[in-house]
């Protein structure tokens, strides 16, 4: 699991630099692996943070 993926709770600002087209994300709940977040261009995800490594964003 990436690192970044362990500090993830609910509210903080990501991005999927594996799919820039869904824009900016807030994290909505971090179970395990499983990270559901609500991204700007395609709405609600969860993503396996086992296989994606999302990135913080500390500016918008």
């Amino acid at each position: 699991m990436n690192e970044v993926n362990n500090l993830l709770e609910p509210g903080m600002l990501v991005r999927n630099p594996a799919r820039p087209d869904w824009g900016l994300g807030q994290v909505q709940s971090r179970i395990d692996h499983r990270v559901t977040v609500n991204f700007a261009e395609v709405g609600k995800q969860t993503v396996d943070s086992r296989n994606v490594a999302l990135e913080l964003v500390f500016d918008t």
